[in-house]
């Protein structure tokens, strides 16, 4: 098998990137571009490997002020276990800031996400809610997209729990279409109407509590809407609440992190843009 060439992603890269993507199912909540792949270009760094010209893994990642947030790291499977993935992360890991990142339950990955700094804190657990009917109170129709005071203090308060700045990210989200952003003085959540689903995050609160009345405060203003996700650390208050509420466990990660800059319990991040 011919080396792998490692190199950053180029315009003309991006449909045989999206094709692994796809393999993996990554790109089930964004039917529509731009989505988290084109973050990762704008707003951090996204690597592709080539072998015979064919686009076999990727590997993005996003910042937060010193925070590197690796999002992707995808390789497909007639060339895993060939030292692809090492390749890409080697690459886009810096070694000396602080890292986040979300593993799945492949015991190779997180082996090598653990090589390369970063420790297990908590599970990560991705909820979701089928539609409520006429349980809870509708929200209003037509609501304006997030104004940008609005998504300046939201990023004022998401860079507190999530461990750094990333207002320009958290701007270019909150101008896509189906976004908007419950905010008060102690709490914040995104929210993103995707087709017939919704998602909620990141969001978070200056308390657990603040963040999980937040988060229920944007859950209940979609009553009417298909399946509403939401990813809740172990560590959060927020975890008991759902499941009590009748959410259910879709899917399960490993949270890894190089250092404790992290609110576990204040904090629930995007599925995808951390």
């Amino acid at each position: 098998m011919a080396e792998p060439i490692v190199r950053p992603a180029a315009d003309a890269d991006m449909p045989g990137l999206r094709a692994v993507a796809n393999h993996f199912g990554l790109l089930g909540m964004w039917p529509e571009q731009p989505d988290f792949v084109d973050a990762e270009r704008a707003f951090g760094e996204v690597l592709v490997a080539e072998v015979d010209g064919e686009i076999v893994g990727y590997g993005g990642t996003l910042r937060r002020g010193t925070v590197t947030h690796l999002g992707d790291l995808f390789v497909l499977p007639d060339h895993q276990s060939s030292r692809v993935g090492r390749t890409i992360l080697s690459r886009l890991l810096p070694g000396d800031t602080p890292k986040v990142t979300f593993a799945s339950s492949d015991k190779r990955a997180l082996a090598l996400y653990v090589r390369n700094g970063m420790r297990p804190r908590c599970p990560l657990f991705y909820l979701k809610r089928g539609p409520l009917g006429d349980r809870s109170v509708r929200r209003e129709s037509g609501q304006e997209a997030p104004g940008e005071a609005d998504v300046h203090a939201a990023a004022a308060m998401d860079a507190h729990v999530s461990g750094g700045d990333r207002t320009s990210t958290l701007t270019w989200y909150a101008g896509l279409p189906g976004v908007t952003l419950h905010v008060s003085g102690s709490g914040y959540a995104f929210v993103r109407t995707a087709g017939d689903k919704v998602v909620i995050g990141p969001a978070g609160g200056a308390t657990p509590q603040d963040c999980a009345d937040i988060v229920l405060e944007a859950a209940n203003a979609h009553p009417g809407a298909g399946p509403v996700h939401v990813a809740v650390p172990g560590a959060h208050p927020l975890l008991a609440l759902l499941l009590d509420a009748g959410w259910h466990i879709g899917d399960m990660d490993t949270l890894l992190t190089s250092d404790d800059f992290m609110r576990l319990d204040c904090y629930a991040p995007h599925p995808d843009l951390g």
